[in-house]
């Protein structure tokens, strides 16, 4: 058993679950989709509602996947991307330290999980039964990179409104008949 990396998915992989479904469902203590789209929105972040659903996603799918092990190098770039995402969006401008409201705890997860595939999740894992070659600095680096990436295309590209379009009516009427006698 490899102590240490499977203590560091059974502590982050729950409580980056924990952490989704605040945004998703406004469980343990959440603002649910609407007052996590709501702050997300004067972040510049819109449609907000869209992107705490994205982030909330990422971060259940990405603690699930880490809990287990499994495509670790997956669950990295996804929880990367939205601790990535907070740094630039919230946490950046207050310097580093947490106590100003800083970026050092999402820093820390991130350097985390790329120490995790960069060594693996460890033993007991689905990675070191099934993909015990989903490992090392090259998916660590490739991690990192897409997290940046995905980061960046969520937030700069998206941001837009989403456009309203009007819906064109499901049945037309007829045209009225012209009366009898009318010329």
């Amino acid at each position: 058993m490899d102590l240490g990396r499977t203590i560091l998915r059974g502590v982050a992989g729950p409580l980056m679950v924990g952490h989704g479904t605040q945004k998703l469902f406004g469980w343990f203590g959440g603002h649910g989709p609407e007052g996590t789209g709501g702050f997300f929105e004067t972040l510049g972040m819109q449609p907000g509602r869209r992107h705490a659903t994205a982030a909330g996603a990422a971060e259940t799918a990405g603690g699930v996947l880490l809990t287990l092990g499994a495509l670790t190098p997956v669950a990295s770039t996804l929880l990367s991307a939205v601790m990535m995402t907070a740094i630039r969006k919230v946490h950046a401008k207050n310097g580093p330290w947490v106590s100003s409201g800083g970026y050092e705890y999402n820093a820390v997860l991130v350097a985390a999980m790329a120490a995790l595939v960069e060594t693996g999740p460890g033993r007991p894992s689905v990675d070191s039964a099934l993909l015990p070659r989903m490992r090392g600095s090259g998916w660590a680096i490739a991690s990192l990179a897409a997290a940046a990436a995905g980061s960046w295309l969520a937030t700069e590209r998206a941001t837009e409104p989403e456009p309203q379009f009007e819906r064109e009516p499901r049945f037309r009427r007829a045209p009225a008949e012209a009366p009898i006698g009318a010329a």
